[in-house]
């Protein structure tokens, strides 16, 4: 059995030893079953207004040695694990020495491993050389979970995104030629009703040019309350209405020239589950959305929606 249940804290008993999960702790809805590892705590960045994951605690890198420790604690405990997720924000904020060392431990540490992954930023990806990235992936770092949330610089502005769709398209390109596996994030809605065009458009423009392995689309949600987002942002944002995502979300994927991506629209924040192939699918996906929005009548604002982004 595989470790997948995360409490409050968490003490994991060996010989005497004990590890500490730093709360909360995140994953992808795909990561369930594997065994997760915090090699940072917190987001370096931790300044997107649309984003509370981190909001709670400091940014930190742990040492080797704690590294290693916790490493020989869980695979001690789940000796078959075959995937492991490094947290918690962004893996490539951390040294390229130490995350080569620390890949090169779990690899040893899970001799069963047939995947590692994290969440990666564009900003940080573009500290590494071609070179580096190579290394890293031969290593045995396989996935990036990369959210872009926006093809559209204003909305990246908006939101405090810190980085451009330029960067973020080479970014992700210079990710796939070092052969990292991409799973891609755009959030439906986040540019409210001012950037809602553009934030179709120019997301979908951004995706063709990447062409992501793993295309995640969720929504925006507001876990504190609409007030204290717009707190936040600072700005006139008006969210869209349910009928509003829907027809964003309609545009964005007639828009897309995917070759080969598997989509998905199944978090817990998404209001029609998904789940197919790019473009193999797209004209299924925008049928369905039709006849959805046709005979849609009355749906309550977004901000009514209290549930988090994990």
């Amino acid at each position: 059995m595989l470790l997948y249940r995360l409490c409050f804290i968490t003490f994991v008993l060996m010989n005497e030893s004990f590890l500490v999960y730093n709360e909360p702790v995140f994953r992808p809805p795909s990561e369930a079953n594997s065994v997760i590892l915090q090699i940072t705590h917190g987001c370096k960045w931790n300044q997107c207004n649309f984003c509370e994951m981190y909001t709670s605690k400091s940014y930190s890198v742990k040492s080797l040695s704690t590294i290693k420790k916790e490493i020989i604690l869980l695979s001690g405990m789940y000796p078959a694990t075959k995937r492991v997720f490094i947290g918690d924000g962004d893996l490539f904020t951390v040294d390229y020495h130490t995350m080569l060392k620390a890949i090169k431990l779990i690899k040893e540490g899970f001799p069963a491993l047939q995947r590692i992954s994290t969440y990666a930023s564009s900003r940080e990806l573009m500290r590494f050389s071609p070179e580096q990235l190579n290394e890293i992936k031969a290593t045995g770092l396989d996935l990036l979970y990369i959210g872009l949330e926006s093809g559209d610089d204003a909305v990246l502005k908006l939101m405090n995104k810190g980085v451009s769709a330029e960067i973020q398209a080479k970014a992700c390109i210079k990710a796939k030629a070092a052969g990292f596996r991409l799973s891609v994030m755009i959030l439906n809605g986040l540019g409210g009703k001012q950037h809602t065009l553009n934030h179709a458009l120019s997301s979908a423009a951004l995706l063709n040019k990447i062409q992501p392995d793993i295309l995640a689309l969720l929504v925006i949600s507001f876990p504190y309350g609409y007030e204290h987002f717009r707190a936040r942002v600072n700005a006139n944002f008006e969210p869209l209405s349910q009928l509003e995502m829907l027809k964003e979300m309609r545009l964005l994927l007639s828009k897309l020239e995917l070759e080969q991506t598997v989509f998905r629209s199944d978090h817990a924040s998404n209001y029609l589950v998904f789940k197919g192939g790019l473009n193999r699918d797209k004209d299924r996906f925008i049928k369905q959305l039709d006849h959805i929005i046709e005979h849609t009548i009355h749906v309550p604002s977004p901000h009514l929606n209290e549930s988090k982004r994990l």
